[in-house]
């Protein structure tokens, strides 16, 4: 894997973390490392970054890279999903501030071996960590039309959700990317192929938020860290795409109004109180010159959320 990797927003996801030497962060998706890098940098002296990670191979160069940190950095091969078991496995009440930074990384795209790109040739896998059994090679060829259909809707937002369904049903066995690109292009009409991005895109995408089973672990995610961080605590969490972005925002306005009274009731008596305050009432997004930089930033998405006393 391709490890050089310009960490999104970094700026911005650093100044919104608001860390202090001393705190104890968590990145929930360290990948190559960058946004660590520059938390630790903040955090020390006497802070400490636990960095999950569900690939070990991101883990195990990112070890290396932030190993002269020593014992600062705390790396765990796991999933951000599981947090609350990866710090009370550790004695870890509550955390200074916590960092999702969700969805596939630049290296795991641009290594085609594992196949989470429909540019290049390759096997059939899309698995974040890949110790799972379950890979994008067992949707494709083990789902029924309907399944594939209704994740490629509900996933990738793709208009042509049934008929790619139906051809990937048809073309099948399907073993490599390329097998796949070449099926979802059959099946999208010529005139909607030249519009908007590649053909592929959006089932892709569906297909890998399926196996790697993300938002799911977003929504768990985003649950267990408020419960978890001090008052005063920062939440950061950069998505890619829309699906990512609605969750994450209807969380943290959930979050920050929990109140289920009806609208017009003079006062409130359901007892629910916020446990955060939000901090981005918009989005933050890439400027022009991460753009330039960057390509991939231009779909990041940074929201922000402060814990307050509950």
């Amino acid at each position: 894997m391709n490890f050089l990797h310009r960490p999104v927003l970094y700026k911005e996801t650093i100044e919104n973390l608001n860390c202090k030497p001393g705190h104890i962060v968590v990145d929930g998706t360290l990948g190559a490392g960058g946004h660590a890098q520059g938390i630790l940098e903040a955090i020390l002296p006497g802070g400490i970054l636990i960095g999950i990670d569900r690939d070990p191979r991101a883990l195990e160069h990112t070890k290396e890279k932030l190993s002269v940190y020593k014992d600062a950095f705390k790396p765990v091969h796991g999933n951000f999903a599981n947090l609350e078991e990866i710090l009370s496995s550790r004695n870890i009440d509550y955390i200074d501030g916590l960092l999702l930074d969700i969805g596939v990384s630049s290296p795991q795209l641009d290594d085609a071996s594992r196949g989470f790109t429909y540019m290049e040739d390759a096997p059939l896998d899309m698995r974040m960590n890949p110790q799972d059994e379950f890979s994008a090679y067992d949707v494709v060829n083990g789902y029924s039309k309907n399944e594939l259909t209704k994740i490629i809707r509900e996933f990738g937002e793709e208009r042509w959700a049934s008929r790619i369904a139906q051809f990937i049903v048809r073309g099948r066995p399907i073993e490599t990317t390329k097998q796949l690109v070449d099926i979802i292009k059959a099946a999208i009409p010529a005139g909607a192929r030249r519009k908007g991005p590649h053909p592929a895109s959006r089932t892709f995408q569906a297909i890998r938020i399926e196996v790697n089973n993300e938002l799911e672990a977003l929504s768990k995610g985003i649950e267990a860290g408020v419960k978890y961080l001090r008052p005063g605590a920062r939440f950061c969490i950069i998505s890619f795409h829309s699906l990512e972005d609605r969750i994450v925002k209807r969380a943290f306005r959930k979050l920050s109004d929990p109140c289920i009274c009806q609208p017009d009731a003079p006062i409130c008596i359901c007892g629910l109180k916020p446990s955060v305050k939000i901090i981005t009432r918009r989005p933050i997004t890439a400027n022009k010159k991460e753009l330039e930089l960057n390509p991939r930033a231009r779909s990041a998405k940074l929201r922000v959320c402060e814990k307050i006393d509950e």
